[in-house]
């Protein structure tokens, strides 16, 4: 799959860049996906949640009543869980969310999101950006260029580069993230997929 590289005006070149098919061209495996989001997202839950139980709640055990003779059910202690101001029953506790997957289908769900966002024709190859200076400014003129200014975008780059990073964090719609740290949530969340020309080859090697 052949696609034009674009420059930092936003100007389509005269190169033009090679998506591999065993990536961006396979029939997107949906099951795939969703295991890979889902262990993403539970694995960044802190599990810190709690809720006081019955055995919890400061207050007296005594009966509130006589069992017998009053007409009406029996009524245990103040802090039971069918009380205002009682212990909450089966509450949340604290707990460890995450779970593992298979390194194979990681790989094929990373594969399956990228060939979803290429058949939505939201795959773009831009030439390797060098920012002289760490400048906000200059991001935001590249991504105005491209005529991305109001959609979700990431960035893939194919090693770390500091100026692009951190000239790119105060943009809330925009995300930088290395080859070797894309993840499948990131490039699905994201309207349009930016590929930096040295990305493509990172990709190949690390999902082939």
């Amino acid at each position: 799959m052949e696609v034009k590289v674009f420059d930092s005006k936003g100007k389509a070149t005269s190169k033009k860049a090679t998506l591999s098919d065993a990536i961006f061209g396979i029939e997107p495996n949906g099951h795939a996906i969703y295991l890979d989001v889902k262990q993403h997202l539970a694995n960044k839950r802190q599990g810190t949640h709690k809720s006081k139980e019955r055995a919890e709640i400061t207050g007296s055990t005594k009966k509130l009543k006589r069992q017998k003779g009053t007409g009406g059910a029996r009524a245990g202690s103040a802090k039971s869980g069918t009380r205002v101001g009682g212990g909450r029953i089966f509450g949340p506790r604290p707990r460890n969310y995450r779970f593992k997957l298979n390194v194979k289908l990681k790989r094929l769900a990373r594969k399956s999101a990228f060939a979803y966002q290429a058949k939505q024709e939201a795959v773009m190859v831009i030439e390797d950006l060098k920012f002289d200076a760490i400048k906000t400014k200059d991001f935001k003129s590249l991504i105005g260029n491209l005529k991305l200014e109001n959609e979700k975008v990431l960035m893939v780059l194919g090693s770390a580069n500091d100026q692009v990073y951190l000239s790119s964090r105060n943009l809330k719609k925009v995300k930088v993230v290395t080859a070797d740290s894309v993840n499948t949530y990131d490039v699905l969340n994201a309207k349009k997929v930016l590929l930096a020309e040295s990305s493509i080859e990172a990709i190949e090697k690390i999902l082939n």
